[in-house]
């Protein structure tokens, strides 16, 4: 997938991909679908959809966005192997437009520890398997994984039998977040010198954030050469994440005049979407975060606000509509009408269908009877929770707690399955919180550790709405859970059942971690 402007920089998201493996930032297959056509509304030109061969699961939620999901070229990661590039193809062979994202680790660290392989060895089995997957596919991506602490010479011999192989586009992670932006693009200037025929397929980057310089790594990549930058929204990922893809789309923007590139990103989108796969994944947007933050464009020093008042240009280099950030204080009410909401939800960067929005609109109207001002937040809370309650087998019918000063508290909960059965289970513990937390459990029949438990203010006022998450462990599986709701006790509850019920759907289903996988012999997964 070439661009036919040489200036023109495609962005490749890996959100659905590396982000998931983000500790806590599991999706389910219906959130990896609003995800992906988050993503195509954002204007990304390749959606790596996950890792086929990981899970039956995984292969099938690739294959869904592959099927419904248009506009972008729909990716699958695989490991050199053919069993790999089998499943990755078979999952997106339905999209117009498809890739097959094939990784081959090729540092020294690598090859002695974790393939016990030699350099010939990691040759061949790069050749063979990209010549395997470009019999059954055009586009063909091929990483040299852990390539910035490869030695250069042999990095190029790869590359070079990679492109001669049929890849279409090789990518230079920086795997483990090590190299710094001169060193980097040295590396890309060393390829471009030294291996043939290197002008016939698209430099890519990938960049991991171990050290914070993920986003400056990837421009340093553009500057050399690279003409594909992979990012994630939010920056989630592995460790400390990857490269930003709302920073590092900004960067090139606000710069243009410096870096001279260009991307197809719908900026006004990256607001929405930031805040869709924060709550998705349970992963708050930190306050001072670049680009998308609550702080990014609030000002708050006398100076910086009567220079403000001035020309905004004094201290903002972005305008906040740039981004899909238009806020006013007080919108709607509880006399406010289906128009208007629709009207300030798209106004908000969001558009939901009419079946979506009749729904939001009965959630609208019972959140206003009891709040007296609803907010943006109010709102976009409402936007972005939708489906919640159809999550999973359980849901609360009725919730009742006490809390006495000096005595336990205590709950009663009545849960109903979707088989029809109704259950009521009462439990004592420290606070109304841990008393219905220990009645979901006991009404479920599922036990779990809670390892971490967060509320927050998604608005303002006395009244605000807030938001609980939770994160547990269940035979040494890592859940999170959230909700929102003004009431604090019934939000927690509602944020621990949704952890009950990814558990309970996921009882059938193993999958393994990337890491496992990768510490696989390649030589075996050959055999």
């Amino acid at each position: 997938m070439a661009p036919n402007d040489p200036n023109r920089v495609i962005i490749f998201d890996t959100t659905l991909r590396d982000g998931e493996q983000s500790p806590g930032c599991s999706m389910t297959p219906p959130e990896k679908l609003r995800v992906a056509k988050a993503l195509a509304d954002l204007g990304v030109d390749v959606i790596e959809a996950g890792f086929p061969a990981a899970s039956k699961g995984d292969w099938e939620s690739v294959q869904t966005i592959a099927r419904e999901v248009t506009g972008p070229v729909i990716c699958g990661l695989a490991r050199c192997n053919r069993d790999d590039i089998e499943k990755a193809f078979g999952a997106i062979k339905d999209a117009p437009r498809h890739r097959i994202h094939l990784f081959l680790a090729t540092s020294a660290i690598h090859r002695e520890h974790k393939l016990n392989m030699a350099k010939e060895e990691i040759l061949k089995s790069a050749v063979e398997c990209v010549r395997f997957a470009k019999s059954l596919a055009d586009d063909i991506e091929f990483s040299p994984e852990d390539a910035s602490r490869t030695e250069l010479e042999f990095l190029a011999q790869v590359v070079e039998a990679a492109i001669d192989a049929g890849a279409t586009t090789i990518n230079v992670p920086d795997t483990v977040g090590y190299t710094t932006p001169q060193e980097f693009a040295e590396v890309f200037g060393y390829l471009k010198r030294h291996v043939r025929g290197i002008e016939r397929a698209v430099l890519s980057v990938h960049c991991h954030n171990d050290l914070g310089m993920a986003v400056a790594n990837s421009l340093s990549a553009a500057v050399a050469g690279a003409r594909q930058i992979e990012c994630t929204i939010n920056g989630i990922g592995e460790r400390a994440g990857n490269c930003s893809l709302e920073e590092v789309v900004m960067a090139l923007a606000t710069r243009a005049s410096f870096y001279g590139l260009s991307t197809g990103i719908h900026t006004t989108r990256l607001y929405p979407t930031s805040r869709l796969v924060s709550t998705i994944t349970g992963m708050p947007v930190p306050r001072n975060k670049a680009v998308v933050g609550e702080n990014a464009f609030a000002h708050e020093s006398g100076i910086h606000q009567h220079g403000m008042l001035k020309h905004h240009s004094t201290y903002e280099i972005m305008r906040p509509q740039d981004v899909g950030l238009s806020r006013t204080h007080l919108v709607l009410g509880k006399h406010s009408g289906r128009h208007a909401l629709r009207e300030r939800i798209r106004e908000l960067g969001f558009e939901l269908p009419e079946s979506e929005l009749a729904r939001v609109f009965e959630e609208f109207k019972t959140l206003a009877d009891k709040k007296k001002e609803l907010f943006d937040g109010d709102i976009e809370a409402l936007v972005l929770r939708a489906g919640e309650d159809g999550f999973g087998p359980w849901t609360i019918t009725q919730l009742a707690t006490t809390a006495i000063s000096g005595a336990p508290a205590s709950a009663v909960v009545r849960v109903t399955h979707s088989d029809g059965r109704s259950i009521e289970k009462g439990a004592t513990g420290d606070g109304p919180i841990d008393a219905a937390f220990k009645a979901i459990e006991a009404a479920t029949g599922t036990a779990v550790k809670l390892n971490k438990f967060e509320v927050r203010s998604v608005t303002e006022g006395e009244d605000a709405q807030g938001e609980a998450i939770v994160y547990v462990e269940h035979n040494e599986r890592s859940y999170r859970g959230s909700s929102i709701s003004t009431n604090i006790i019934e939000s927690s509850a509602r944020a621990y059942l949704e952890v009950i019920n990814r558990i309970e759907s996921s009882r059938n289903s193993t999958r393994p971690t990337h890491a496992q996988l990768s510490d696989e012999k390649l030589s075996e997964a050959n055999a």
